[in-house]
């Protein structure tokens, strides 16, 4: 087991790789009483096209494939409700699904050591029939349409459809009605057998338990099994520009929305992927965060009601999104395409805010919630626990940043906004 200190933080983190390719990840601490533990697959929804562990031909699976399966793992062949176990052991518990991973997890304060076997047992124990994944169906169905009622979902799905032209993630993590009839219980079972084998998975256990004794329970329990290889992701080969650069459709909505993506192509930026995060979210938060003068003017002009960024990852690009809610959408998409085209960059505020985030990587390591989001973001990203983030953020440097916003295109994006359906 290797023990590994977190600079500036006065924590230690342990890791162990067991021998069938479980990475296991421990950060205990000695102040809480609570504890929270995450069981990992790194299979999404935008794995869609692979060849199957074993086999030499390419198949593509349905859309929503990813999502079905992990509602399917709590339905377990002994009747018992992993939800229900959880429950009655005062404990919480849940599953989600996103583009690049599904995960598993637990979290509370007692009956630390039951919980964690029963959760990596119940996630190796897929019980697929003919009958229950029909029941499924309707039950996702209803889920999808429920989405459908929802605005901001609508907004974001409809950017990512004007922004990607090939990649999965312009399709709903959930899929759609007619892909999710076709699933049978043989996809389920080629996907999990393909991606849900130790050497694809981690667990994630952070807060109040004991080292050794987590570590010997994770070896009881996934240690025996099998390394079934891996299967081979087909490549996705997404296009540089914009599919649709404007579209404005019509919703149920009082105040119009707006959505801005822009798509970035940082394959040629010789720089690692984490600094290269970093410049950009350093480049958005001065431009539009919420200390930033756009904020503060748009906000005195009354164009503003609601705000949220956010930046995605795909191999070759980064791409930011931009969702805010204003009486005057035009209006504000020109203060936001102004704020882009005339920003100069200050020194001082590119120094400040560095110290804002050295002191937010501080405070959050006392909060578990916030400090499991850091480990488990970064392990997906960059394959490995950051540990010197504090001086890598220190390190950053204000003409590195000027040279990397002028190297980008930064009008390569697109725009959709949604308006009250009356009014198209």
């Amino acid at each position: 087991m290797k023990e590994i200190k977190l600079h500036g933080l006065d924590m230690n983190l342990y890791l162990e790789t067991l021998d069938n390719g479980l990475d296991i990840i421990m950060l205990p601490y000695t102040n809480k009483k609570n504890y929270f533990v995450s069981y990992c697959t790194k299979y999404g929804s935008e794995i869609t096209n692979f060849i199957p562990v074993g086999e030499k031909k390419e198949i593509k699976v349905p859309d929503g494939i990813a999502h079905f399966l992990e509602h399917k793992m709590f339905e377990q062949e002994d009747g018992i409700d992993p939800f229900t176990f959880f429950s009655e052991s005062g404990t919480g518990s849940n599953a989600s699904t996103s583009f690049d991973y599904t995960q598993y997890i637990c979290y509370g304060t007692k009956n630390f050591d039951e919980n964690l076997g029963y959760l990596l047992n119940f996630v190796n124990k897929p019980y697929y029939t003919d009958e229950n994944v029909e029941k499924e169906k309707g039950i996702i169905a209803e889920e999808l349409k429920m989405y459908d009622d929802i605005a901001d979902f609508k907004l974001e799905m409809k950017l990512r459809e004007n922004i990607y032209h090939v990649h999965p993630r312009r399709i709903d993590i959930g899929g759609s009605i007619p892909e999710i009839m076709k699933i049978t219980k043989e996809d389920l079972y080629t996907c999990y057998n393909s991606f849900y084998s130790p050497n694809n998975m981690f667990v994630l256990v952070v807060g109040n338990f004991d080292v050794d004794n987590t570590l010997n329970i994770i070896r009881e329990v996934v240690g025996p099994i099998k390394n079934r290889g891996e299967a081979k992701i087909g490549k996705i080969s997404e296009k540089e520009g914009i599919r649709v650069s404007f579209e404005e459709f019509g919703y149920p909505i009082n105040v119009p929305k707006i959505g801005m993506g822009i798509k970035l192509d940082t394959s040629k930026v010789d720089m690692d992927s984490l600094h290269i995060d970093l410049y950009l979210t350093m480049i958005t938060t001065l431009l539009f965060g919420s200390s930033s003068e756009f904020r503060e003017r748009v906000r005195n002009m009354k164009l503003l009601n609601s705000f949220y960024t956010e930046w995605e990852n795909i191999e070759g690009f980064n791409i930011f999104y931009l969702m805010a809610s204003s009486d005057n959408p035009k209006e504000l998409l020109k203060e936001i395409e102004g704020e882009i085209a005339s920003v100069k960059f200050d020194e001082e505020s590119f120094n400040r805010m560095k110290k804002v985030w050295i002191a937010n990587e501080v405070k959050m390591i006392d909060d578990i919630d916030s400090t499991v989001h850091n480990l488990f973001d970064d392990y997906l990203k960059y394959g490995k626990v950051i540990n010197d983030k504090i001086d890598i953020i220190r390190g950053l440097d204000f003409d590195i940043m000027n040279k990397l916003f002028k190297e980008l295109d930064f009008t390569n994006r697109s725009v959709v906004i949604m308006k009250n359906i009356e009014t198209i």
